[in-house]
């Protein structure tokens, strides 16, 4: 099956298996899904991810965090720059999330990083997604 946006469905998948109460989910493996979990395990939002072979796919098994096993760590994922509309922002204007609270994940030349990252490398990039 295409996925038109990849990025997005991961979020949205996170999303629903945290709303769910899953201890896990799986999601289709990229370059991009790995570097966007190392910056979710970083920040504490979830707590370890897997690579998996299952036949000719590859797939990541995130493990999600829950305070007292009981209400999700990740109450909010939002895709930002789309296929359709991108999103780009210079080293001076990265957003901050929730005053602080959130992340931002930034694609720069550099890599993707967090926005407080970008600042002190002084990078801009694309704004692809908003974690609280």
């Amino acid at each position: 099956m295409n996925i038109s946006d990849p990025i997005a469905d991961m979020l949205t998948r996170v999303r629903n298996a945290s709303r769910a109460r899953h201890t896990e989910v799986l999601v289709p493996a990229s370059r991009t899904k790995r570097e966007i979990a190392r910056i979710l395990i970083e920040e504490g939002f979830i707590a370890s991810v897997h690579e998996e072979r299952e036949g000719p796919a590859q797939l990541l098994r995130l493990e999600l965090k829950y305070v007292d096993g009981k209400v999700p760590v990740v109450s909010g994922l939002k895709r930002i720059s789309k296929p359709g509309l991108r999103v780009y922002a210079q080293k001076t204007d990265i957003p901050r999330v929730l005053g602080g609270l959130g992340v931002v994940i930034v694609s720069t030349s550099k890599g993707i990083m967090t926005g407080s990252q970008a600042k002190q490398a002084q990078l801009g990039g694309e704004i692809l997604a908003y974690v609280w």
